[in-house]
C-alpha cells in the first residue's frame, strides 16, 4: 500500500488519530515519535540528522503539519502546534499552542492546532462514553 500511495510510514511511529490529508510523498524515519491527532499533508519528510540513525524528531499531540514541511534532527515539537506549508524545522519548539513557519522555522503566531483541525480521538472517546 505504501508504494501505491507514496508513503513510507514505519509501524508504531504515530499515535492514535493520525489523519493523512492527501495521497502523495510522505517519508517518516523509523526513529521518529509522533503523538495523537497528527494531521499531516503531502510532501512531508520527518527525518534524522545527517550522519545519525536515531536523531529523529519527537512530535507532541495535536500537531498540524502542512504540505511540504521538512522536520529533521534530534528535535522536539510541543503539543498543539501548527506547522505552516514548506517550513524547514531543524530546532525544537517547546511552547504549546503556537504556529511556526518559514525557512528556517520560527514562531509566527500564538494560535496553533485548534484552529486547524478537530481531535479525532476526542470524538471517538465521546462516542465510547455514550
Amino acid at each position: 500500500m505504501s508504494v501505491k500511495m507514496g508513503f513510507h510510514i514505519p509501524l508504531n511511529v504515530f499515535g492514535p488519530g493520525l489523519s493523512i490529508a492527501h495521497p502523495g510523498t510522505l517519508i517518516v524515519n523509523d526513529g521518529a515519535q509522533v503523538g495523537e491527532n497528527c494531521r499531516i499533508h503531502n510532501c512531508v519528510h520527518i527525518g534524522t540528522q545527517a550522519g545519525f540513525i536515531d536523531a529523529a524528531p519527537k512530535i507532541g499531540n495535536n500537531v498540524f503539519i502542512g504540505p511540504g514541511v521538512v522536520l529533521f534532527g534530534d528535535i522536539e515539537i510541543a503539543d498543539d502546534i501548527a506547522i505552516g506549508a514548506n517550513a524547514v524545522v531543524n530546532r525544537s519548539f517547546t511552547e504549546n499552542g503556537i504556529t511556526i513557519a518559514g525557512v528556517p522555522a520560527r514562531k509566527v503566531s500564538d494560535k496553533g492546532f485548534d484552529r486547524c483541525y478537530k481531535k479525532s480521538t476526542d470524538i471517538v472517546r465521546r462516542r465510547n462514553q455514550s
